[in-house]
């Protein structure tokens, strides 16, 4: 890649920063948690369009059956409604309706690879905090919605993705192949992915880049290649059972209350596996109607996860043991809804190599190996599609902390952590990380063999 390209690419990204800043801060001010990404999506796909890019949006690119933990229809249709007086793009809201908040934006010229970029969208179902001391707070882009906030950097990735888009735009004429950027509804919870994955979005990708603004890391400092999620499976559970008096008639009940304290303790006294870690938490459990009445009814909210799919597989299949075991003691029926799930990935090491030679270009940029995330991630989905067809993948963690560098090395341990209502990034990331991703799709465009 030539030395003029990548001058052209920092200029543009240096010029981006209020953009990237405002837009940023728009999607912050109106969080929408998962397929309920309305005004978002909306607002994204006609900022795509005006660019110049082929878009692709609602059940074109995301496949209805392959959906995960969809809100009830009142509620989607509830948002569905908001989004259209929150400055929404009429044309493309109508084809989200019911939740299908998935937008690709495609830009092509001459000949060579695929690209894909993926970008999340959503938000978490999380109170922001008000204290005057939460930069949100005090420069007026906190959450305007109860109980909804960006506290995972999505409202980062989003923007990104609108910087880089808009830096292709200016930059077509280098443009050799196809560039699609992805923007995926429902990450949290692990529901989103598959969806897109099921309609082909990634199919004839055959480089995909994934991105995270990295919790606890400066601005610079760069993850090439995230690896080591875990397998997850997310699941609701119903006891259902039958009521009766508690005083009068107790043996006559089956007490569903019962069943599920029962499947609680026993989940979590499950063995573990030798050949890797396997994770189960039960987050939630509701029960009963009233203080004299043997409760008809309980509900468990659950994840399972594993260091392999093959783990969490298995874990599954003894928690689903417990749970029919648990239901049949107090005689009781139990039923179980698929709430989200992904499988584990890891990122293509020659890939991750090269996004780290390429990103040394980059002023001040230190690298980091993360050899284990533990956590999960949806994005996995999409890259097993993309390595299976032959392709490469890798997910690159960027650092964003907001007292990484923003406040001095002195204050490097106060850190913002992600799911929790005082989260903020230093959004110096936004146009260092529109640079860096940028600067690798055009030298991957101009040398696609990933040795």
């Amino acid at each position: 890649m030539n030395e003029t390209v990548d001058a052209r690419i920092a200029a543009l990204a240096e010029a981006a920063e209020s953009q990237l800043i405002y837009d940023r801060r728009d999607f912050h001010k109106h969080p929408e948690s998962g397929w309920t990404e309305f005004r978002t999506a909306s607002l994204i796909a006609q900022r795509l369009t005006g660019l110049g890019f082929e878009v692709l949006s609602g059940r074109d690119v995301c496949s209805p059956d392959a959906r995960m933990g969809l809100p009830p229809d009142d509620v989607l249709e509830a948002h569905w409604v908001r989004a259209q007086h929150e400055s929404s793009d009429s044309f493309f809201l109508e084809s989200l309706r019911g939740g299908f908040t998935c937008v690709v934006g495609s830009v092509s010229n001459g000949m060579g690879p695929t690209i894909g970029l993926r970008f999340d969208m959503d938000a978490l179902d999380l109170m922001e905090s008000s204290d005057p001391s939460h930069r949100p707070t005090a420069e007026g882009f906190a959450s305007v919605h109860k109980n909804v906030c960006h506290a995972c950097g999505h409202d980062g990735h989003a923007a990104i993705g609108l910087g880089i888009a808009s830096l292709l735009s200016e930059l077509r004429d280098e443009i050799r192949g196809t560039v699609k950027l992805i923007f995926q509804p429902a990450e949290e919870g692990v529901r989103g992915a598959r969806s897109m994955v099921a309609a082909g979005v990634v199919d004839d990708v055959d480089l995909l880049l994934g991105h995270h603004l990295v919790t606890g890391c400066a601005v610079g400092e760069v993850f090439p290649g995230m690896s080591g999620y875990a397998a997850t499976q997310k699941i609701d559970i119903t006891f259902h059972g039958a009521p009766a008096h508690a005083g009068g008639s107790p043996e006559g009940g089956h007490n569903a209350l019962l069943a599920a304290a029962n499947a609680v303790l026993n989940l979590y006294a499950l063995p573990r596996h030798r050949d890797g870690f396997t994770r189960i938490n039960v987050g939630k459990l509701s029960a009963g109607s009233g203080r004299n009445v043997i409760p008809a009814e309980a509900t468990l909210i659950a994840e399972v996860r594993g260091e392999t799919t093959e783990l969490c597989d298995a874990m599954f299949a003894r928690a689903m043991t417990v749970i029919e075991s648990a239901a049949a003691m107090y005689g009781c029926t139990s039923s179980v809804r698929a709430m989200g799930a992904a499988g584990t990935a890891s990122s293509d090491e020659a890939l991750a190599q090269r996004v780290q030679a390429i990103a040394t270009r980059l002023p001040n940029t230190t690298f980091l190996k993360m050899e284990k995330m533990g956590g999960s991630e949806d994005f996995t989905e999409m890259m097993k599609r993309v390595q299976e067809n032959g392709g490469l993948a890798t997910n690159t963690g960027i650092g964003a902390d907001f007292y990484g560098i923003s406040h001095g090395d002195a204050d490097r341990g106060q850190v913002l952590p992600a799911h929790t209502g005082t989260y903020d990034i230093d959004e110096r990331a936004l146009p260092f990380a529109t640079r860096l991703l940028s600067t690798i799709v055009f030298d991957l465009m101009k040398y696609p063999k990933v040795a």
